[in-house]
């Protein structure tokens, strides 16, 4: 694997990292603030919207320019917000930071994406994209667990510059190591537009909602289920969440290398075990020794489809692929942002806390009938809404018929 790679996976570490650092320490912010706990969630909430909406706004803004200085632009980004995180004066000021900081991650995983997939040979795709998400998911077994250990050690705002620091670290990586590229030529922003018309690109990002939001119905409640069900101390929900980012790295891995092998039979297995494990996951959550093994799976099934999933959206998406790989970046988010919302009807409704894993259970088999369903649009060979971009070279059109 080129070095390239390695400043993909740097940047990658430090956004996972900022994303997720900031739940184990909002009980600091809040009180440095002088703000309620639900206010500080605000810092949650405000950084996935930012994500959702900054993918495709901040990849159109890169269609003028080459992929290697968009992305050293994304890095910027991320610097800047993260230090406006750490020298806020008020939690306005905070809040804009992560705003800032969020606009800069689905843009950076979607065209890092690509930019991936180009430094390697056509069979080795979806390993690239794995080894550039490694970050992502190491920063949930490294970099939140140090992060929040740091903050409450500390202080909150040393975690966020140190966090701005490796985003300094990841911004020199890219420049030095990846290679420049051209701007695509012959590719505008219709193009880019166009591959939603492919009904496959939709049904991939589909996938990649429900499919994700399993994992994340659960995942969500972790700490009251472990706590009020399984019987854990307060203080053991950090190592199990260290359990869920080591399932992360392997299962992120595990995908990519057989992807590159098999990619729809890759979807199958992963998005059917995620439902059976989240489902069985009711039951395994009443005793801690099958509940620990079932967050470490969790993590592993529901990461093992990020790069095929990722895969498929740049394959069917051939010839206009930056703003259709950005999206489907913030697809996840919106996954994460349903289950999390379904999961909290289900509690409220007094059906306990294990009930989100039903939800879960639901969503992952969802997305696995829609796997089966694209596969089999794919083998009628005419597929609806295929992309044949108006205006597209003549050899981009070719490539992409079915």
């Amino acid at each position: 694997m080129p070095l390239a790679l390695l400043a993909l996976a740097i940047g990658a570490f430090g956004i996972g990292t900022t994303e997720f650092v900031i739940m184990g320490l909002l009980p600091e912010v809040a009180a440095d603030f002088g703000v309620s706990i639900p206010t500080a969630g605000f810092l949650v909430t405000g950084y996935a919207l930012g994500v959702m909406f900054g993918a495709p706004l901040m990849t159109v803004l890169g269609t003028k320019i080459s992929r290697k200085r968009m992305l050293m632009v994304l890095m910027g980004l991320f610097i800047v917000g993260n230090l406006l995180s750490a020298f806020a004066p008020a939690f306005s000021v905070m809040l804009i930071g992560r705003v800032v900081a969020s606009l800069a991650h689905g843009a950076f995983f979607g065209i890092g994406s690509v930019v991936a997939a180009e430094l390697v040979a056509p069979d080795r795709k979806a390993g690239a994209i794995a080894m550039m998400f490694t970050g992502l998911t190491v920063a949930n077994v490294v970099g939140v667990p140090l992060g929040t250990l740091v903050g409450q050690s500390l202080g909150w705002r040393v975690t966020f510059t140190v966090v701005a620091a490796l985003g300094v670290v990841g911004l020199a990586g890219i420049a030095k190591l990846v290679p420049e590229t051209p701007k695509p030529e012959g590719v505008h922003l219709r193009h880019e537009l166009a591959a939603f018309k492919n009904v496959q690109v939709l049904l991939a990002m589909a996938m990649t909602v429900l499919g994700f939001g399993g994992v994340f119905a659960a995942i969500t409640y972790i700490a009251p289920m472990m706590t009020h069900v399984a019987g854990f101390a307060d203080g053991s929900v950090t190592w199990l969440l260290v359990l869920f980012g080591l399932g992360m790295v392997a299962g992120n891995l595990v995908g990519g290398k057989f992807a590159d092998r098999a990619l729809m039979p890759m979807l199958y297995v992963s998005l059917g075990a995620l439902a059976v494990v989240l489902a069985l996951f009711t039951l395994t959550a009443h005793d801690k020794i099958l509940s620990a093994v079932s967050i470490a799976l969790i993590g592993a099934l529901g990461f093992a489809t990020v790069p095929p999933l990722q895969k498929r959206v740049l394959d069917q998406a051939h010839g206009a692929p930056t703003l259709a790989s950005a999206v489907n970046i913030g697809a996840f988010n919106l996954g994460n942002a349903l289950s999390a919302w379904l999961g909290g009807l289900v509690i409220a409704a007094g059906l306990g806390y294990t009930a989100p894993n039903w939800v879960g259970a639901v969503l992952a088999a969802a997305a696995l009938v829609l796997a089966v369903l694209s596969a089999a649009l794919e083998r009628r060979g005419g597929t609806p809404g295929a992309l044949v971009a108006a205006g597209a070279p003549v050899e981009e059109r070719t490539a992409v018929r079915h």
